[in-house]
């Protein structure tokens, strides 16, 4: 008879849920105060209202989908969630400090940057460590260019269409989505490589069960 562990559990590394604990407050802080006080956080014209929606629901989907189905069986993925959480508050706090118009090139590297942090957390969430290179990559080109497009949209919607950068919006928007794209890339080799070093081994608690379950009845 074989033994099936009933849940994966692993330790809180204190400083990455501090951090990611840290961001959350940060972000509902910095978006707080955006809405309630004009003119703070650098947002007026740049879709606030839009960012202060959509900004918590990504941070705290990770939590709510913990919560309601992975909680039994598994220990928090702090890691990824980490990862999202700092996207989204590095964007707010980059306003905040005014890095968008006081650093011409800072956009650029948001979006190769955050990409690839989204990336490595969607892989982190949904793929285990013994997976192969070439699945890790095809997921992370899918999801990096596919968040790519998707924040594009959401960006033209939010604020580009009554802005005067919409006259240059094309070029930004291929150069945006091509750093994106890039930064995915990245983000799964980057990835992959940490696995065949023996690090990230304990950050997808949620996918430890099933690979055991898989294991003990392959043929």
């Amino acid at each position: 008879m074989t033994s099936v562990a009933v849940a994966t559990r692993y330790p809180a590394p204190p400083v990455l849920k501090s951090a990611d604990i840290a961001a959350k407050t940060g972000l509902i802080l910095l978006l707080g105060l955006a809405i309630v006080v004009p003119g703070f956080g650098n947002m007026d014209g740049k879709g606030l209202v839009p960012r202060a929606i959509a900004y918590p629901l990504v941070a705290f989907t990770i939590p709510f989908i913990w919560f309601t189905w992975w909680r039994p069986r598994a220990s928090f993925p702090w890691t990824a969630d980490f990862l999202v959480t700092f996207v989204c508050f590095s964007d707010v706090f980059g306003n905040f400090l005014n890095l968008y118009d006081g650093i011409e090139s800072f956009d650029n590297m948001i979006h190769l940057v955050n990409t690839g942090l989204l990336t490595a957390a969607v892989i982190l969430l949904t793929m285990h460590r013994s997976s192969p290179l070439g699945a890790v990559i095809e997921r992370a080109v899918a999801f990096g260019v596919s968040a790519a497009l998707v924040w594009e949209i959401a960006e033209y919607f939010a604020f580009l269409r009554w802005s005067p950068e919409r006259l240059g919006a094309y070029a930004d928007t291929l150069s945006d989505m091509s750093l994106g794209a890039l930064g995915s890339i990245v983000a799964g080799f980057w990835v992959h490589a940490l696995w065949r070093r023996g690090h990230l081994t304990e950050v997808a608690p949620q996918l430890e069960l099933a690979h055991q379950q898989r294991s003990t009845f392959r043929p």
